[in-house]
């Protein structure tokens, strides 16, 4: 009797843990926001400004280099306060040129999350739609599975689903 009661909970736990597994899926959230046409125009825009910034900052660079070159090239004709004074001033010039790059890296950190942000808040209803009407009890970030099966990988549908329902978004 034992026997045949340890048996039926084993196969009724199997038979419950098999429906939780079949139902259970994973995605990429990190895949879809990069990929999805939303996501390929934020990082596109991002992109055109970081290299539009690159390109002004490497003239600032190169004139502070110049100047550097230039002060050191008079080290031994000027005298050593004029010298330390003209180095405090490069030293400072520098100094802001290393804040203001930073404060726009910081911009443009605070952008991308800021409108990351916005395609997570369009992704959730369609991630919500698609659970719903699939009958899927769980979903799981790829990120914590360490091996699971292609066929339960929910990234590329909606990838689909999110490029069919937005287009474009104000960045």
């Amino acid at each position: 009797m034992k026997n045949k009661l340890i048996f039926f909970t084993i196969l009724i736990f199997n038979f419950v843990q098999f429906n939780a597994i079949s139902q259970t899926v994973y995605i990429d959230i990190n895949f879809v926001v990069n990929n999805s046409d939303i996501g390929k125009s934020l990082n596109g825009k991002l992109e055109k400004k970081k290299i539009n910034y690159l390109e002004k900052y490497k003239n600032k660079e190169k004139v502070l280099i110049d100047k550097e070159n230039a002060l050191l090239a008079q080290k031994n004709i000027l005298q050593k306060n004029e010298f330390e004074k003209k180095a405090n001033i490069l030293s400072e010039e520098i100094n802001n040129y290393r804040s203001e790059k930073k404060r726009i890296n910081d911009e443009l950190n605070k952008t991308k999350i800021a409108n990351t942000k916005k395609i997570l808040n369009i992704l959730n209803p369609i991630i919500t739609d698609y659970v719903d009407s699939n009958s899927i009890s769980l979903v799981i970030p790829k990120k914590n599975i360490i091996i699971g099966k292609k066929n339960l990988d929910i990234t590329i549908e909606i990838i689909k689903l999110l490029n069919e329902n937005s287009k474009t978004l104000d960045f």
